[in-house]
């Protein structure tokens, strides 16, 4: 079993950036694909990132590309989301998931049994 929490989220201006960090409890956090999903309030939870159990494969969605960075240290057991050129449109609460079996190019929830509490990331125009 996986314990996550997610911290280093904030109110920010629109062009500056955030790096949201997820701590992970247990040994065997290198086996776990993780990603980062965001709801807006009265939206839909959506995908944000994920990367693989190595971390030599990332994926975005298409919003975010080239602005956000998602890595992971699995000798720390931490996962980050570096978060560049914020918009007020990424307001949002992020979380932290993380799944033992599936692939992180799924990036529906499917594959992710774990989750934190979340963090707030706020953007003003």
């Amino acid at each position: 079993q996986v314990q996550l929490e997610e911290s280093g989220g904030g109110l920010v201006q629109a062009g500056r950036s955030l790096r949201l960090s997820c701590a992970a409890s247990g040994r065997t956090f290198s086996t776990y694909v993780v990603g980062w999903f965001r709801q807006a309030p009265g939206k839909e939870r959506e995908f944000v990132a994920s990367v693989s159990r190595r971390g030599s494969s990332t994926y975005y969605r298409d919003s975010v590309k080239g602005r956000f960075t998602i890595s992971r240290d699995n000798a720390k057991n931490m996962v980050y989301l570096q978060m560049n050129s914020l918009e007020p449109e990424d307001t949002a609460v992020y979380y932290c998931a993380a799944g033992a079996i599936g692939s992180a190019w799924d990036t529906s929830e499917r594959p992710y049994d774990y989750w934190g509490q979340g963090t707030q990331v706020t953007v003003s125009s």
